[in-house]
């Protein structure tokens, strides 16, 4: 298979409200994890695994630090032909909307898709964390001879409720797709024998569903035809339903049961980064030497005086002052954290930049905290955006376990995490 055969969509989403803070700024790819990755370097460490590496990214959205990420991120050399290019939503003399979903993404990009050398057109999402070698899905697309393939997950039925679940013959092909089925006839009616996906090296268990990873493989000349009659603006709830009906169109699952998760909300978000503090972390960074690619950067070790941690990751540039204790936390690139701080549970994103002697005697003077995290400060399960100023003395511990909370100017709470937003201010003393 040549690296010319399959060009790679990567979608950048809506607005991303479900992420709100965190996505006020930044589209949901350009959003931190780990440390020191975003979420779009995971589909583009995937796909140049697998041999892809032509890219496009498609955004609408707060794309500024996107563009920034991947323009100082992914170059290629001249002679391999590989490319990450930016897709951003315009207007046209065609349509002057938005993106509508998933799919009207990808149809109000058809005059380039057409003209694409590539026979196959894999799209997929920007904000999913996972690890899959695509030649296995494009070489079981080509010996089905499939006009298109959907990634698939197996779940559980309370899973199922959420997810795109699918019916399958039992040579794969999709007889049937159910957006998010809620009642026991339709789970019922999409349920696939644990017998089948044994049969594949999958221990199903207690989940009988296929879920849709949102990962497609089209055939280019099926996905412009289907995009041009079918006027659905997502996949799963339009343009599949309406595939699958026609005989002629062939739709095909590849079934996966590796670590996936989808990055939709602060509660999902947080957790997948305090699981990845654990020695036996679901997702390894650098698994069988295969490092997520991000953006190279040339700052100093981390400093750490003599403090306590725990199961945590300490991003480039960082610097713990003394008797502080970290335990199950995410330290990002140029943290700045004092004497006496605790710190458990939480993600702290770190800055964009170091404050020099000047600007920290003009914090001084203005009564202004630095960036970072101020001594005598405990934080809890909570995420603290980039280029926060967290005072000294700060409590931040939702000791009343409120779930969600819009009502604060300084902080939000969502699914019982408090999230400070990029550049915000606490003062010296604030319980939270």
């Amino acid at each position: 298979m040549s690296r010319e055969s399959v060009t790679c969509l990567i979608l950048g989403g809506g607005r991303g409200t479900r992420l709100f803070p965190l996505t006020a700024s930044r589209s949901k790819p350009a959003v931190p994890i780990a440390g020191k990755y975003r979420l779009i370097d995971i589909p583009i460490s995937n796909c140049i695994y697998s041999g892809l590496n032509r890219m496009f990214v498609l955004t609408q959205f707060n794309s500024l630090s996107l563009h920034r990420h991947i323009s100082n991120t992914y170059k290629f050399d001249s002679f391999g032909g590989g490319f990450v290019e930016i897709l951003a939503a315009q207007q046209t003399m065609e349509n002057q909307e938005w993106y509508q979903g998933t799919a009207d993404a990808v149809r109000q990009n058809l005059g380039l898709i057409e003209h694409e050398p590539s026979d196959l057109i894999l799209i997929l999402s920007g904000d999913q964390l996972y690890r899959m070698d695509f030649r296995d899905m494009i070489r079981l697309h080509r010996e089905t001879k499939s006009a298109a393939t959907i990634a698939a997950l197996p779940v559980d039925e309370k899973e199922a409720t959420a997810c795109g679940i699918m019916q399958i013959e039992h040579d794969g092909q999709v007889r049937n797709f159910v957006e998010k089925p809620k009642t026991r006839d339709a789970l019922e009616a999409v349920r696939t024998d644990p017998d089948w996906l044994e049969q594949r090296g999958i221990r199903a268990g207690n989940r009988p569903y296929l879920a849709s990873m949102g990962i497609y493989l089209f055939d280019r000349k099926v996905l412009v035809d289907l995009l041009s009659r079918i006027e659905a603006d997502d996949f799963g709830k339009g343009v599949f339903p309406s595939a699958i009906s026609d005989p002629q169109t062939r739709v095909q699952i590849y079934p996966f049961d590796g670590y996936w998760e989808d990055i939709g909300t602060i509660g999902a978000f947080h957790k997948a980064n305090i699981d990845l503090t654990r020695m036996d972390a679901p997702f390894d960074f650098a698994a069988d030497n295969k490092t997520i690619f991000t953006r190279p950067r040339y700052m100093a070790p981390s400093k750490i005086a003599g403090s306590s941690l725990s199961d945590c990751l300490i991003a480039d540039g960082a610097a713990i002052g003394r008797g502080s204790v970290l335990e199950r936390s995410v330290i990002g690139l140029r943290s700045q954290i004092g004497d006496n701080v605790t710190i458990r549970e939480s993600y702290i994103m770190g800055a964009d930049v170091f404050e020099g002697d000047r600007r920290i005697q003009e914090n001084r003077r203005e009564g202004r905290p630095n960036i970072g995290i101020g001594s005598d400060t405990i934080i809890e399960n909570a995420i603290i955006d980039k280029n926060a100023r967290i005072g000294r003395g700060v409590k931040i511990l939702n000791r009343d376990r409120v779930q969600d909370s819009d009502d604060h100017g300084l902080f939000v709470i969502r699914d019982g995490v408090v999230v400070v937003p990029k550049f915000s201010v606490i003062p010296d003393g604030t319980e939270i």
